[in-house]
C-alpha cells in the first residue's frame, strides 16, 4: 500500500508546463530523419530559451518521481484506475473538464487545454496525416485529468520508464533513483529485471502517468498506431534514447515509428497565435464522433 504523501510533495512544479519546458531544453533539435520539423522555416527554436538551466522545481519534480515510482506504486495505481469505474463522460466533455488545468504562468501560452490540443492536432492535420493521428493529437494529454482527481504531479506527467528492471542512465536525472526502494531489490537490478528480453512493451510495467491512463481509456476505439502514440509519447528513454530496445518485440519496433513521427508535433507546436476554437469545434466534434461513442468509461 502506498502511504499518503505530505502536502509539499504534491506540487513540486510551479505548473505542469514546466516539465514541457524542460523537455524542450533537453531536446532543442528534433533528431529523427522522418521528423516534419527538420525544415528550418519551422523556426521552432523561437519557442524557448534552450540555454537556460533546468529549474529547481523540475529537479524537485524528478526527485519525487524517481523516488516514488516503484513496482508496488505502479501496480497500485493500475488497480485503482484501470478498472475504469470512476465516471462516464464523452471525449469532448473530458476536453472541457481538462480546461480547469489552465495555468496563467505557462511561459509559452495562456490558452485553455482544448486550444493547445487543437494546436497539436491542427499541425498534424496541416501536414496531411491520417484522421486517427489528428485525433491522437487532440486527445494525447487527456490523461492529465488524473490531476483533477487528486493525483500528485509526479504521478501524472514526466518522462516515463520501465520499473522492475535496472533504471537506465539515459533516464533524466538518474541519480535520483538512489532513493527509490526498488534500487535495493536484487531481482530488479539486471538489464531486463523481471522481464524476458524481447518480451514486448505490453508486458512491461512503465511508470504511472497520463500516457498509460489515456491509452487504457481509449484503446478499444483507436487503431494500433494511435494506441502507441498515446501510450508511449512520454517514454523518452525509449523513443528518443532507445534505452529499452532489448525489451521490445517486432510490433514495438514497427509501431514506435509513429511515436517518433508524432513527438515533434507534441513538443514544437505551441505558439502565441491561438487557434480559432469556435471555428474548429465542428470539425473536431465530427472527428471525435467518428471514433468514439457519446460516453466512455474513465
Amino acid at each position: 500500500m502506498v502511504s499518503p504523501l505530505p502536502a509539499d510533495e504534491s506540487r513540486p512544479l510551479e505548473n505542469l508546463h514546466d516539465w514541457e519546458e524542460d523537455l524542450l531544453r533537453r531536446y532543442p533539435q528534433p533528431g529523427d530523419s522522418d521528423s516534419p520539423f527538420t525544415d528550418p522555416a519551422k523556426k521552432h527554436h523561437k519557442f524557448r530559451n534552450y540555454e537556460a538551466p533546468a529549474r529547481d522545481s523540475v529537479r524537485e519534480f524528478y526527485r519525487l518521481n524517481h523516488r516514488n515510482q516503484t513496482v508496488d506504486f505502479v501496480c497500485q495505481k493500475r488497480d485503482e484506475y484501470l478498472s475504469l469505474n470512476r465516471r462516464r463522460m464523452g471525449i469532448w466533455e473530458a476536453l472541457e473538464f481538462l480546461n480547469t488545468l489552465v495555468d496563467d504562468s505557462d511561459p509559452d501560452t495562456d490558452l485553455p487545454q482544448i486550444a493547445h490540443a487543437m494546436q497539436t492536432a491542427e499541425a498534424i492535420r496541416g501536414d496531411g496525416h491520417p484522421r486517427w493521428m489528428i485525433l491522437a493529437g487532440l486527445i494525447h494529454d487527456l490523461g492529465k485529468v488524473l490531476c483533477l482527481w487528486g493525483e500528485p504531479q509526479w504521478a501524472v506527467v514526466g518522462d516515463t520508464f520501465p520499473v522492475g528492471c535496472r533504471f537506465s542512465e539515459k533516464i533524466v536525472y538518474p541519480e535520483f533513483f538512489a532513493d527509490n526502494p526498488d534500487s535495493r531489490v536484487p531481482a530488479y537490478q539486471t538489464e531486463s529485471g523481471i522481464y524476458d528480453p524481447g518480451c514486448g512493451l505490453d508486458n512491461v510495467l512503465l511508470s504511472w502517468g497520463h500516457d498509460e491512463y489515456i491509452y487504457h481509456v481509449t484503446r478499444d476505439y483507436l487503431p494500433l498506431e494511435a494506441q502507441y502514440i498515446l501510450r508511449y509519447h512520454s517514454f523518452y528513454p525509449g523513443h528518443r534514447n532507445r534505452a529499452y530496445d532489448h525489451l521490445m518485440d517486432d510490433q514495438d519496433r514497427e509501431y514506435f515509428r509513429w511515436v517518433r513521427v508524432f513527438n515533434p508535433y507534441d513538443l514544437y507546436t505551441k505558439s502565441a497565435e491561438p487557434p480559432n476554437v469556435q471555428q474548429l469545434t465542428p470539425f473536431y466534434r465530427e472527428l471525435v464522433d467518428e471514433f468514439f461513442p457519446a460516453e466512455i468509461a474513465w
